[in-house]
């Protein structure tokens, strides 16, 4: 590997990456202080920053476009990776999603964001000039749904629901027709009465409490907590580590879905719009990737790890302002979550892959 390579690395993304995470351990700390059982939940979710930032120097450093030749393979190892969380995986909270390595567990259905990220950039890179072939974008399909449904089994509608947005991006930026988007749109809104009696019933509960929070005073406790913490904090925050509702515990899981809660509060208006403008530079200096992407397979790759960073971004405030129902999807390096954090580092590997290799060395 050439060293001036490194001339094109961005910074500026790694910087803006390296802040928020160093605000999410600062918050997860506060959410988790004085409290049995938690305490260590920063300690380790810093010791995950610096092995995924290792990670993420370790894959900017392959070329990426060595992933191209083992789209097949990734693949299969996605589909073992979830086949195993149904043999070996832990059980925590009613669902089955994660496999202990002894020191650490790890979450297959958030390393397979990322992988199904290289298969489909793979596949609609070598069919792109055949995008306006209903079975091309059916297949493309089918590679995004068979992992889904496999993630959706444990249960993790959440993660499931990542999965169909990526693959519909992807395929929308590789030249998805109109009209094959309308047949999907129409056969979903025909399996809607389908899709409806097939889902877990938690989840038809927590989208009826999202339409009638009243219905079930008791079910909904949490998400009038949030809107209390996000609309006590004002301005300027009710200071770190001071927030009422965070420190005395009226707020549940506030340091993974609930972690905005805590930081609008403590940190108010100000922080919050921190917040955004960190994760819109992260965004930007992505978009800016896929810009300058020397092919198509890059080009994909930037634009699925900057789908996962908005929608998840989008859905963990939208839930929290209760704009959206809970699903559970962290705030991208922000909540607490080994396996989520080191999977977007890993991504962002990726993206600066990309960046570093979009056009040839200068002599």
């Amino acid at each position: 590997m050439d060293r001036r390579i490194w001339r094109r690395f961005d910074f500026v993304l790694l910087a803006t990456i390296i802040l928020l995470i160093i605000f999410g351990v600062a918050m997860i700390y506060s959410a988790t202080i004085n409290t049995p059982g938690l305490e260590g939940l920063a300690t380790r979710q810093a010791l995950y920053a610096l092995g995924g930032l290792l990670l993420m120097f370790v894959v900017a450093a392959i070329d990426y476009r060595f992933y191209e030749h083992f789209a097949k393979l990734i693949y299969v190892i996605t589909l073992l990776l979830l086949g195993v969380v149904f043999a070996l995986g832990q059980t925590m909270f009613g669902a089955q999603r994660s496999i202990s390595l002894g020191l650490f567990p790890i979450q297959p259905s958030e390393l397979s964001k990322i992988l199904l990220i290289l298969v489909l950039a793979r596949f609609l890179a070598v069919y792109e000039e055949q995008m306006d072939r209903l079975h091309i974008v059916i297949f493309s399909f089918v590679l995004m749904a068979v992992p889904a449904v496999l993630i959706y089994k444990q249960p993790d509608l959440g993660t499931a629901l990542v999965l169909a947005v990526v693959w519909l991006v992807m395929i929308s930026m590789a030249g998805l027709r109109l009209r094959h988007l309308a047949l999907f749109g129409l056969a979903g809104g025909l399996a809607t009465p389908v899709l409806w009696i097939s889902i877990h019933d938690y989840m038809r509960r927590r989208l009826l409490l999202f339409l009638n929070p009243s219905a079930d005073p008791e079910a909904s406790y949490n998400i009038g907590q949030a809107l209390i913490s996000i609309g006590s904090g004002g301005i300027w925050g009710k200071e770190f580590a001071s927030g009422s509702q965070s420190q005395l515990h009226f707020l549940r899981v506030r340091h993974t879905d609930f972690i905005f809660s805590v930081i609008a509060e403590e940190m108010g208006l100000v922080g919050s719009l921190l917040l955004f403008a960190l994760l819109i530079i992260i965004l930007m200096r992505i978009i800016r990737a896929a810009q300058l992407a020397r092919d198509t397979f890059g080009r994909l790759i930037a634009c699925g790890v900057a789908t996962i960073i908005f929608f998840q971004s989008v859905v963990n405030i939208g839930m929290n302002l209760n704009l959206l129902p809970v699903t559970g999807i962290p705030l991208p390096f922000v909540s607490q979550g080994g396996s989520s954090l080191v999977t977007l580092l890993i991504g962002i590997g990726l993206v600066q892959s990309v960046v570093m290799r979009h056009r040839k060395i200068e002599f």
